[in-house]
């Protein structure tokens, strides 16, 4: 008793250390003491495969036999070694069941191969000094070589945000005379222990070696998060989480086992064919009066009739799916495509709901200035030359006083109040030979054109202040409290920075107080969106009816006013303003009013309109896919009104649809009164943010879903990585239906591998989406080809190669059970060992496989038609009804080559061997051909190859057949009448209803 008990604890012991995760920590990291590190800490390498080398045969192994039909053949493979159940040879049964279990495993042992030898690309890329390139780890940033000790970086991988973010250094590091001294302090990094919140992160920084000890506490400002990109300068940084404890890979789940609908459909005919096949049994033994051991009988007819469930059906398909893989990968209409999961390739034919990212996916994120509009007049991209000239006369005049404003004039405000109002930084790159810690003296007054790159935390600002520089006024230096513009004729203007407000996602503009340095004006500046400038500026007729006109173009608009304020004016503002900010209670409050005392009847000087370039044909694509009947979700960490403007410039919302702003709601209240606004709307796209969707969720999952689920199209913003993977999983949940996600990001990965079937873009972006994902592309219009053509053609094929495959087994069951009912119900095999190999493999498998090349429409018109695609959806290639069919036709043909043998054998019953087993081939390959649609020359090789190998084939059988008899008319005129009585009924039957009732697609090809 103590022995077992002893046993179970041990047992219970070693299943909880294989179970156990390790508990995240807190961790201390000291700078340049690697051995004070007690803690083992995670290895920094990404890890996109699915098995280990002691996982990888029992994984495998597990994957094929949780399908009933591979558990099902090995049952029966194994009952061959009982002597009282033997049929016949034991490699009639475990050959095919060897070669679908190697296929399998190589396959799997290739894409793994793959997707091990990726990451080690991946993980083998060396870092020294990061500049534009991906961070690889978490860090604390503790240096920079900027002056101002802050950088930018680019987070698009990690939360899909276009908008640069400002991080500063730790100011007791930064403030460090020279760079080797960072590794001569003794100090440390305390830092939290590993989360999911990629916005937030408590920290301190320990210097202990000063007089005093420096403590200085970090947050999310202090830290560069792996997967971003460093944007501006060189960093310096030290890393405080690596591998799976950074915050990207935290919000990346687990890759999992994909399996298609298609293979589950199969797997659910294969359990009918089972309950027939059992059923059959039970039928013979009562018909045969249960005498003897009934028992042993029963099983014996289980084994003679179970190539009702063929063996091959697994093989054909895995072959098949391999097929449309490099069918795929050679299409040089979609180059660059790579198939990594090999497995799915008809889960493209049957998608009802499309997942995309916006940034990087559906946009370049580049954006181009396309409109300025002044009211009376409007300039477009091919008119800006006009600016031009006016702005080079503006500069080149005296300024003489001007009565009434002429256009010139207006243009010349307006771009210089654009080349002024926003947080843009002029940089110079560094030229070869100046070292990081000295080139700031040498390089700022270098101010060429050549080297000259901006930074800024949203990439709208930048394309504004290239356009003031196409259009003459340039920006070529910026500091903490001035700016200079150069003119067209070469001139620095310097105008001192008073006061700047910063723009915020609540008040949605941004403003500047500057001072001409040559006239000591002073000008408030502001620029924002129109709904919160509309109020702000001057009475006019025309900002509202020109906002909606650019909005409809898919142009970001931006208001641009000014007001002239006088020496006293500013004073008053000021000492209000300092006052303000120095106040306890209600701070934030007391500031912005003191700001909106300033921000009234200001001069409106024009509205400006940037685009964010979509990819190449993206509208195109859109389309084709909402023809299909495929419903587009637009999934994105960007802002709310970036992501509608996104949607009404790429048509994923029509010009004649009306979009629904779901309002922030935060409690349940909110959310009901919400939903039921919502639900009086009819035929309109919802916009929704990640906050508001997780209130509704959390409440009204259920009924959100459905409504959602209506919706012609659906965009949520400011959505994390984890929150697109659940909508991916609830759409899968609640309707059933299949999902494919496509995006470019480190962002995207989670809902990448959580959908049915997953896209990765290879971009610019870097390899992180296409790595993790089952089909990868090079740009998003592809989507159509790969969907509409070899979407259809896979799904198309392997319905029709596993139906066949199907028939094929049913046909041979049907004649066994004819043969044993008129043999007074003996469990004796009609055709033994080699005829039974021979019948799967080499006499029937190359026209049958050959259903692989077949297509019922050219890709040209799948793609002009892309409402075919609607067909497939509903699944009526593979059914029961379509199943049914094909079960009747067997039954038929079986019945009919079976006793038209019997009918016309004379003398020996090696005769009906030959007689049945001749017309069954020859049936087979006519059936192949009244299946297929579209010849292919390589089909009619495996036609005729087929009937080549048999006839061939017939010199050697002599064990099964009659040599002499077979060479006799006779024989020839039998087979020829139970081959026609068998297949000439099906064309005629195939004619009339290609004639009378012809599918969609034959009417569009005729």
């Amino acid at each position: 008793m103590c022995r077992w008990l002893y046993t179970c604890i041990c047992s219970d012991w070693l299943i909880n250390i294989c179970r156990r995760k390790k508990d995240l920590k807190a961790r201390t990291v000291w700078l340049g003491c690697p051995e004070k590190c007690e803690e083992k800490y995670p290895k920094n390498a990404i890890k996109n495969q699915k098995y280990n080398i002691f996982t990888f045969i029992p994984g495998v192994l597990y994957e094929q036999f949780k399908f009933f039909l591979n558990l099902y053949f090995l049952v029966v493979s194994c009952s061959q070694f009982v002597p009282a159940l033997k049929i016949g040879y034991l490699y009639t049964y475990w050959a095919p069941l060897g070669f679908v279990l190697t296929v399998t495993v190589v396959r799997e042992a290739v894409d793994e191969f793959r997707r091990y030898k990726r990451d080690k690309e991946m993980n083998s890329q060396l870092y020294s000094k990061l500049t534009n390139q991906r961070i690889p780890s978490d860090m604390v940033f503790l240096r920079t070589s900027e002056k101002t000790g802050s950088c930018f970086i680019r987070t698009d991988q990690l939360d899909g945000e276009t908008d640069w973010k400002l991080k500063v250094a730790v100011s007791c590091t930064q403030r460090l005379p020279a760079l080797g001294d960072l590794f001569s302090i003794n100090a440390y990094v305390y830092a939290q222990k590993p989360q999911l919140d990629i916005h937030s992160f408590e920290g301190t920084f320990t210097r202990e070696d000063s007089d005093p000890a420096v403590h200085e506490s970090l947050s999310i400002e202090n830290t560069l998060w792996a997967s971003t990109v460093v944007a501006s300068g060189t960093v310096i940084g030290v890393v405080i989480y690596t591998g799976k404890e950074t915050r990207s890979v935290m919000n990346t789940s687990n890759p999992k086992n994909k399996v298609g609908l298609l293979d589950l459909e199969l797997n659910q005919l294969t359990k009918a064919l089972f309950l027939a096949l059992v059923a059959l049994s039970v039928v013979m033994v009562t018909l045969q009066g249960f005498v003897g051991p009934w028992y042993r009988n029963l099983f014996r007819f289980l084994l003679l009739f179970s190539y009702i469930i063929p063996i091959s059906l697994r093989v054909n398909l895995d072959m098949g799916k391999a097929a449309y893989g490099w069918m795929i990968m050679k299409d040089d209409n979609i180059p660059g495509t790579v198939v990594r999961t090999s497995t799915i390739p008809e889960e493209l034919g049957r998608l009802v709901y499309l997942l995309t990212d916006k940034t990087g996916t559906l946009t370049q994120n580049e954006m181009v200035f396309k409109r300025l509009h002044l009211g009376t007049v409007s300039y477009g991209t091919d008119t800006m030359d006009e600016i031009q000239s006016h702005i080079i006369n503006s500069y080149s005049q005296s300024s003489a006083p001007k009565v009434r404003k002429s256009v010139s004039s207006r243009i010349h405000e307006a771009v210089k109040a654009i080349a002024l109002c926003h947080n843009v930084t002029p940089v110079y790159e560094s030229r070869a030979g100046v070292s990081a810690e000295t080139e700031y003296a040498e390089v700022d007054q270098d101010f060429s054109d050549e080297n000259r790159t901006y930074q800024a935390s949203s990439p709208d600002e930048v394309a504004l202040v290239q356009w003031t520089e196409s259009v003459g006024l340039t920006l070529v230096n910026r500091d903490l409290t001035s700016m200079q513009l150069k003119t067209p004729g070469g001139h620095i203007l310097t105008y001192y920075i008073l006061q700047i407000f910063p723009f915020t996602s609540e008040s949605k503009r941004m403003g500047i107080i500057v001072r001409d340095e040559s006239s000591g004006d002073i000008t408030f500046y502001m620029k924002g969106a129109d709904v919160a400038m509309s109020t702000i500026v001057q009475y006019n007729d025309w900002l509202e009816e020109e906002c909606g006109n650019m909005a409809r173009e898919g142009l970001r608009t931006l208001v641009v006013a000014k007001k002239s304020l006088t020496e006293e004016q500013y004073q008053d503002f000021e000492s209000r303003y300092n006052q303000a900010k120095l106040s306890i209670h209600d701070r934030n409050l007391k500031v912005a009013a003191v700001v909106e005392s300033l921000e009234r009847e200001m001069e409106l000087l024009c509205l400006t309109g940037v685009e964010d370039q979509l990819q190449a044909d993206v509208r195109p694509t859109l389309e084709m896919l909402r023809n299909a009947g495929i419903k587009i979700w637009m999934l994105t960490g960007d802002k709310l009104e970036t992501a509608t403007c996104i949607a009404k410039s790429s048509h994923l919302v029509s010009r004649t649809q009306d979009i629904h702003i779901f309002r922030p709601v935060a409690t349940r209240g909110e959310a009901h009164l919400e939903l039921n606004a919502f639900r009086r709307k009819h035929d309109c796209a919802l916009v929704i943010s990640g906050d508001s969707l997780e209130v509704c969720l959390k409440y009204y999952e259920h009924e959100f879903v459905e409504l959602a689920c209506q919706c012609p199209a659906v965009v949520c913003c400011r959505c994390s990585p984890t929150q697109k993977a659940h909508i991916v999983k609830l759409l899968q949940h609640h309707t059933g239906k299949r999902t494919c996600a496509i995006g470019d990001g480190g962002n995207d990965v989670s809902m990448i591998q959580a959908a049915d079937c997953g896209i990765g873009i290879e971009g610019k972006e870097g390899k992180q989406a296409s790595l993790a994902a089952d089909f990868s592309i090079t740009q998003f219009k592809h989507i159509g080809r790969l969907l509409m053509v070899h979407g259809r053609n896979s799904y198309k094929r392997s319905a029709a190669l596993g139906q066949f495959v199907m028939h094929r087994g049913l046909i041979i069951s049907t004649m066994q059970a004819v043969f044993s009912s008129v043999f007074y119900f003996a469990s004796v095999p009609l055709y033994q060992g080699f005829l039974m190999v021979g019948y799967a493999t080499i006499y029937t498998m190359f026209p049958v496989f050959s259903l692989v090349l077949d297509q019922d429409v050219k890709p040209e018109m799948a793609l002009l038609y892309p409402e075919l695609y609607k067909d497939l959806t509903k699944g009526r290639s593979l059914s029961f009804k379509t199943f049914l069919i094909w079960v009747l036709i067997s039954i038929y043909q079986g019945g009919i080559l079976m006793y038209g043998a019997l009918l016309l054998f004379e003398s020996e019953f090696v005769h009906v061997v030959a007689i049945s087993f001749t017309a069954l081939i020859l049936t087979e390959l006519l059936m192949v051909a009244l299946t297929i649609r579209t010849w292919h020359w390589l089909m009619v090789v495996a036609e005729f190859l087929s009937l080549g190998c048999y006839v061939a084939s017939l010199a050697f059988l002599n064990e099964y057949f009659d040599v002499a008899f077979i060479t006799t008319v006779t024989f020839l005129w039998k087979v020829s009448a139970i081959t026609v009585v068998s297949c000439l009924p099906l064309y005629i039957l195939k004619y009339l209803k290609r004639k009378f009732s012809p599918p969609s697609y034959s009417k569009l090809t005729s």
